[in-house]
């Protein structure tokens, strides 16, 4: 429990927060790895260059001091940080190296304005949401572990198929190397697999989303090839699985894990996805063709052309197996699409001509893909009358805000 005047002092530093945050957070993480290179093992290299990871952290300390007096209320961003932590072996003993070097980037940043009392305060008060974190965690590491066919750390699993789903997408499925059982998932969930490419000093950790129902003895993660560009360099991992790994070789990985899955409803389900967004999408829809037959099921894939475009006869094979299930694509460029395909941008105005009105009155919306898609997929859900408790959708990567 935290003092008063813990509370207030913490409470005070929200406005510094909102306008110093990123430049504390980036200070944080040059601090760390400085002085704990060991910590380039877990994260990731790419959004640490791209910015993403120090302008979540900064949202994410932002929000613990402006709801220091009520920590429930930011539970549910907890728990889907600790989903990530829990995926990426994230351990308690990590947590004091982090709060040092928090506090040390808070006294760099903002100088003599960060007083003694300051100072005091806010370690104190990341106790406290450290603790939060620890408790959440080691229930999630009880539960990988303990469920059916579960594990703790990385399991090693066999390649046993690789399949080309688009010019840019590659499917592999994997099989435990030991034999036994593996756990299974929520629709929606993703793996984390643990490579070390040839010629690198670090490990990468990478989330893929599993992108098929749950079955007994195989998971598939579907993975884009990140070929970079003139302001990027290519995915150190997705071109590794891509060029490097084959059939029957090994790739570790924690247990599932992610808080983007179905929910239990009987409301109809419109699924959107943008690219390779489609996969954890593709899970549900599996899901809800087999489990759920009275819930129609809207499923809408973007792609950028026919080239680009996966699953697709996969998920048309599901509408014509299943009554329930309705399939719509969309390219955004091509001379080359059939007349079934739209051809443009997913706005509200094609997407109330395909899904009725009486479905968006209380279907639940599930999307996924870039955030420029997604920006655009919250604007026309929201202008077509979905609440927003209705309103489900997973950011690749560190989260940011949809709100424009």
């Amino acid at each position: 429990m935290l003092q008063p005047r813990t509370i207030e002092i913490v409470k005070s530093t929200v406005p510094v927060l909102a306008e110093h945050g990123s430049q504390i957070t980036t200070r944080f993480y040059q601090l760390l790895f400085s002085n704990h290179p060991e910590l380039l093992n877990v994260f990731n290299h790419a959004n640490q260059r791209h910015g993403k990871q120090q302008m979540a952290l900064a949202n994410a300390v932002y929000a613990a001091a402006a709801n220091i007096d009520r920590l429930e209320t930011i539970l549910p961003v907890v728990r889907q940080i600790a989903q990530k932590h829990r995926a990426l072996n994230i351990k308690p003993e990590h947590y004091p190296i982090v709060g040092k070097h928090l506090l040390l980037a808070i006294k760099d940043v903002l100088g003599e304005a960060a007083t003694d009392d300051i100072i005091e305060a806010w370690a104190e008060a990341y106790g406290v949401i450290a603790d939060v974190f620890i408790q959440v965690e080691a229930e999630m590491y009880q539960e990988a572990e303990q469920q059916i066919g579960g594990w703790s750390d990385v399991r090693r699993f066999l390649v046993v198929r690789k399949v080309e789903e688009s010019d840019m997408i590659t499917s592999f499925y994997l099989k435990p190397e030991d034999g036994q059982p593996i756990s299974s998932f929520l629709p929606g969930q993703y793996l984390t697999v643990r490579v070390q490419p040839e010629g690198h000093e670090n490990t990468h950790y990478r989330h893929y989303s599993l992108s098929q129902a749950p079955q007994s003895d195989t998971y598939r993660i579907s993975v884009k090839r990140e070929s970079g560009g003139e302001h990027a360099p290519a995915g150190i991992v997705s071109t590794y699985l891509h060029d490097e790994v084959q059939v029957g070789d090994v790739i570790e990985a924690t247990a599932p894990a992610g808080d983007f899955t179905l929910k239990p409803d009987t409301a109809p389900v419109v699924l959107i996805g943008g690219g390779v967004g489609q996969t954890p999408l593709l899970s549900m829809l599996h899901t809800l063709a087999a489990a759920e037959p009275k819930r129609d099921v809207y499923s809408i894939h973007a792609s950028r052309n026919q080239a680009a475009h996966a699953f697709g006869q996969e998920m048309n094979d599901l509408a014509a197996q299943y009554s329930h299930i309705h399939t719509f694509f969309c390219y955004e460029k091509g001379s080359e699409a059939e007349a079934s395909v739209h051809t443009g941008f997913v706005d509200a105005q094609w997407l109330s001509s395909i899904v009725p009105a009486s479905v968006w009155e209380d279907a639940d919306i599930y999307f996924c893909g870039p955030e420029p898609f997604m920006k655009a997929i919250y604007r026309a859900v929201k202008q077509l009358g979905v609440s927003p408790e209705r309103i489900h959708y997973e950011y690749f990567g560190p989260a940011g805000s949809l709100e424009v």
